[in-house]
């Protein structure tokens, strides 16, 4: 079985001691979620083969079964030397869709809820020199109302735009190997004004802790803080300052040194804040040209094949003319968010809320839960400019206690993250949110343009229908981001797909009314960015710029010349 997905999962936080343990596991399925109860961690042989990372729905797994599935078992062996078992180990998860349960040689070594937040746990009690076994059960339920599903089907077909789903793991899973003395996290805050670093973290053990900055080889200082068992506060200031902007993901490698242990990292110089209606960044007004990427593949439903493979989508957007995208309804690996801080690709995280019954105090809870995880993960990544926790909250709005969940889940986020922007709810409906923005996916360009016409005066239309809602999103002013239009249909394959309003006949009526739809956008000088519906096609969603393949469907050329050319908003 071929092995994929062999580099490491974090390049922002290497250790050179570390072994992936993708590949070939054990696997079954346990339809009756009763593995614990068998207690078949204790050391039964599971029947089939999968291929880790890759979820049993896809074909890259070698199991390719896409009904629903409750929940499944993994079981690994892999060895450890007598160097290795002398360290503090610790086994990662990337995530684990949903519930997971993970054993060390029959014992419970670690719980986790979530199917998008990284996870780990300390191992090194549990094992032994020589061979160990790993044994995961995972359990699914979405259409329990309690988890974030984000665009996983609720049917046993896909529909609308709702995809296959994914059960298990299907990130990365590896090991990592630490002496006793150990740096456990940092966060990384640039001030650009002062062209600082400021870095808070914490240690295991006690001396003396060692940061070395350098930019494309050449060295840019070092700073050195004693720490002791607790949070430790140490800031440098590079001795050129470099700052990262989009199409340019200047980035300054970053060594941390305690004791014995070394961690390689990196950080970019960077600022985001809004002035008036506008959006700057480092101090520059910068439009926002996005396109919706929701991080599906054919062959591996949530998980590329290859590190290549998302580095391509990140190629494909800005060859069309973005300079980021709204990455939807999933929380995203490292690996993907590590391209976009390279190539100076500009996203917003936002979680999977679709699929979950925000007045359950359990599924509240998870939400709430997951959405902290992702936050501390992520929070060094330059290329995140915003966070958002919810993406089209229909019916949450209307009852009684409206709204609470949504303001409490933003100043959460913001108490947490005061460096980047928040928007509580992408579309409907707002409470209280850095950026107004909106779903217009009118496909006429005058009424689109109309739609818009009117922000001076506090009005904006939404033509989206909500009979069973009224007109509850009130706009009372500030900054403007059309989150999501377009979504026009176009296949030249797929006659059963779906877009957004009637397909056009030619490529050429295609091109003319994104030409127009966009152009009624970026001439407006009260909105700051749009985002275009979508990237590329999702099964029998047929409105990407390019098919579910990532092949062209039209020049990219065309594409990026009507995206790239100047907004009235930045002048």
């Amino acid at each position: 079985m071929e092995v994929y997905r062999t580099e490491h999962p974090d390049p922002q936080w290497e250790r050179t001691d570390w072994r992936n343990l993708n590949g070939e596991w054990e696997f079954d399925f346990d339809f009756g979620k009763s593995a614990r109860d068998r207690k078949l961690y204790e050391g039964a042989a599971l029947s089939k083969k999968i291929n880790v990372p890759f979820c049993p729905e896809s074909r890259l797994s070698g199991i390719g079964y896409t009904d629903f599935i409750p929940a499944v078992c993994y079981r690994k062996v892999f060895s450890l030397n007598e160097e290795e078992r002398k360290k503090t180990i610790f086994l990662h998860f990337g995530a684990v869709d949903y519930e997971s349960f993970v054993y060390i040689n029959g014992q419970l070594v670690t719980t986790h809820i979530g199917g998008y937040s990284s996870f780990k746990a300390d191992i090194t009690k549990y094992v032994t020199e020589g061979e160990n076994t790993i044994f995961v059960i995972a359990e699914d339920d979405l259409r329990s109302s309690r988890q974030p599903a984000g665009k996983q089907s609720d049917r046993f077909d896909s529909y609308g735009c709702l995809y296959t789903r994914t059960t298990g793991i299907w990130q990365t899973v590896w090991l990592e190997f630490l002496p006793k003395s150990y740096i456990k996290s940092a966060k990384y805050y640039p001030d650009t004004e002062n062209g600082t670093l400021t870095i808070i973290g914490s240690v295991c053990g006690s001396g003396e802790l060692r940061a070395r900055v350098s930019f494309e080889g050449k060295a840019m200082g070092e700073t050195i803080v004693k720490a002791n068992n607790s949070l430790f506060t140490m800031q440098i200031k590079p001795d050129e300052l470099y700052l990262w902007e989009p199409g340019h993901g200047r980035l300054y490698d970053l060594e941390l040194t305690f004791d014995t242990d070394s961690v390689k990292s990196y950080f970019g110089m960077r600022n985001i804040r809004l002035d008036g209606r506008k959006l700057m960044l480092n101090g520059q007004s910068v439009f926002q040209r996005f396109v919706l990427d929701q991080g599906f593949y054919p062959d591996g439903i949530y998980t590329a094949k290859t590190d290549d493979a998302l580095k391509r989508d990140i190629v494909l957007s800005m060859q069309a003319g973005f300079n980021g995208a709204r990455l939807h309804q999933k929380i995203f690996e490292k690996r993907f968010l590590y391209h976009c801080d390279k190539a100076g690709y500009m996203v917003w995280g936002e979680h999977a809320n679709w699929g979950i019954e925000y007045t359950n105090a359990v599924a509240a809870e998870n939400f709430i839960s997951e959405w902290l995880k992702a936050l501390e993960r992520d929070f060094n990544h330059p290329s995140i400019i915003g966070w958002c926790p919810f993406n089209e909250t229909w019916g949450y709005a209307e009852i009684t206690l409206k709204n609470r969940l949504i303001e409490d889940v933003y100043r959460l986020t913001k108490q947490l993250d005061p460096t980047r922007l928040c928007i509580d709810t992408s579309g409907h409906y707002h409470t209280v949110t850095d950026i107004f923005d909106v779903h217009e996916y009118e496909q006429d360009a005058e009424k689109f343009l109309n739609c818009f016409a009117k922000i001076d005066e506090g009005i904006i239309n939404d033509n989206i229908e909500r009979t069973d809602h009224g007109s509850t999103q009130k706009y009372n002013g500030g900054p403007v981001f059309v989150s999501e239009y377009g979504g026009i249909q176009w296949s030249e394959k797929n006659t059963d797909g779906w877009g957004y309003g009637t397909a056009p006949k030619t490529k050429e009526e295609f091109l003319e009314r994104y030409k127009r739809l966009t152009d009624a956008l970026l001439d407006n000088p009260y909105i700051n960015g749009f985002c275009y519906t979508q990237l590329y096609d999702v099964e029998q969603e047929q409105n990407g710029l390019y098919t579910y393949e990532r092949d062209n469907k039209f020049d990219a050329d065309i594409l990026k010349n009507i995206n790239s050319r100047k907004a009235a908003i930045e002048n």
